[in-house]
């Protein structure tokens, strides 16, 4: 059984790839980076689940991990989470969803267990799929337009040259707020993630 699913949302295509609402399939693809040179990345046929799937052996996760970008476009993320889940009979508790965040600052991260979905559709999707909010979120800050009436266009766009660069950076950091989680808990992967984009 593995001990962890981590699961980067996104959307499909092209056309969405690196815009902001993709940071969990820019994320996701960090770890595999890491793990095919340093670990080991076995591709699995996640058609069942309507997913890209991976088994990852990561030395400094210290754990046996299946990984997934959902194929069913953000807003129905659930419906690959949840039978996924089943499936191979992991609990909720051991879901750990990366994906991006409105209210926190492009370039920074924050961790956290349960709580509300903020407005965001892919977790509200997952929720109501699981019946439960109880897993980790690794969430990777984009910040807010300028205008409310903007937000759609936002998150599906671009960043500038220079919120690719701090995104891309808090990027590559959330994958040691998902060791120290591993390593030392959740107390201590929330402090950490806390402390990225401000101390670096």
């Amino acid at each position: 059984m593995y001990q962890a699913v981590i699961v980067g949302l996104g959307n499909p295509g092209p056309e969405y790839a690196h815009t902001r609402h993709n940071c969990g399939f820019d994320t996701l693809d960090c770890l595999l980076k890491e793990a095919r040179e340093e670990g080991r990345v076995r591709e699995l046929n996640g058609a069942k689940f309507s997913c890209e799937l991976w088994q990852v052996d990561l030395p400094r996760l210290s754990c046996d991990l299946l990984c997934a970008k959902p194929l069913t476009f953000m807003n129905a993320s659930g419906r690959c989470v949840q039978p996924l889940l089943a499936w191979h009979k992991v609990g909720w508790d051991k879901l750990i969803v990366i994906h991006d965040e409105l209210d926190i600052p492009a370039g920074q991260i924050r961790c956290k267990f349960g709580g509300g979905n903020a407005g965001h559709n892919g977790l509200k999707s997952i929720s109501a799929q699981l019946g439960s909010n109880d897993f980790l979120r690794i969430r990777i800050g984009i910040g807010r337009p300028p205008h409310k009436n903007t937000v759609i266009n936002w998150v599906l766009g671009h960043p500038t040259s220079d919120e690719r660069e701090n995104i891309a950076l808090a990027e590559a950091k959330a994958l040691d707020v998902l060791a120290c989680y591993f390593q030392k808990g959740l107390e201590a992967a929330v402090s950490l993630a806390r402390s990225v984009g401000k101390n670096d």
